[in-house]
């Protein structure tokens, strides 16, 4: 099949590209610098042209309410060049739990992307995936001191970047799902828990406080990041470290 990836050379993007060329699918790598934008629409007709299946991975590049217009405007462009190219599939990234944290600007925008992706004319898959491991670090950067890390005990489920792009690889080369398959980490942890392991392995000595008004994930209330009955990847997050 020949696949489309928008937003092909980023964390995700350029990992599903290789598990999907291994697996003998013709996937072409987008993005801003190879002249589409997802925003103007340059380039995103011919990108999508003859493609059985894209794969958008774009993101915005804020995190605030300015989130809501990029998810709207890019989703548009992209689903009105994919009916026009007569596109299979669309498979969009999203994150577990988006609907259920409002308070979050980029939660909404992401369950808004969700919504115009199932309303659309074109059969689609949404991948949800936990928390990036990769992205620990910037969490726990967000409201640090030389001193301590302050984080609230927000029930986490980590996985590692390399399952969450084997994963968006595996829907995209099948039938399309017309729903959502979630995926986690094999381990949850408080958010105050995995900053002690974190700071640990790092010789971090830094001492790890419970502060429940700390950073963007104090917003979130119960355990609506994590889902047991995802589809579990295989890496722990000691092994990632490691």
């Amino acid at each position: 099949m020949k696949i489309a990836v928008i937003g092909g050379t980023g964390l995700i993007g350029s990992q599903v590209v290789k598990n999907l060329t291994a697996a003998g699918h013709e996937a072409v790598p987008y993005s801003l610098s190879s002249g589409v934008d997802v925003i103007s629409g340059q380039g995103l007709e011919e990108a999508v042209a003859g493609a059985d299946v894209v794969v958008n991975l774009t993101n915005s590049p804020t995190f605030d309410e300015a989130s809501l217009a990029f998810f709207q405007t890019s989703m548009d462009n992209l689903l009105t060049a994919a009916c026009k190219a007569g596109v299979g599939h669309v498979v969009i990234l999203s994150i577990v739990g988006t609907d259920l944290v409002p308070e979050l600007d980029y939660y909404r925008a992401k369950a808004l992307q969700e919504n115009l992706l199932a309303a659309g004319p074109v059969p689609y898959s949404i991948v949800r995936a936990t928390q990036f491991m990769e992205f620990v670090d910037a969490v726990l950067s967000w409201t640090a001191d030389d001193d301590t890390v302050r984080l609230p005990a927000t029930p986490i489920q980590p996985i590692a970047s390399k399952d969450v792009a084997a994963a968006v690889a595996q829907v995209a080369a099948g039938a399309p799902l017309n729903g959502i398959r979630n995926i986690g980490g094999p381990e949850i942890f408080t958010l105050d828990e995995l900053g002690r392991i974190t700071l640990s392995h790092k010789g971090d000595n830094r001492a790890v406080v419970t502060d429940p008004t700390a950073g963007m994930f104090a917003t979130v209330k119960g355990d609506v990041l994590t889902d047991k009955d995802a589809r579990l990847a295989p890496t722990r997050y000691t092994d990632w470290l490691a």
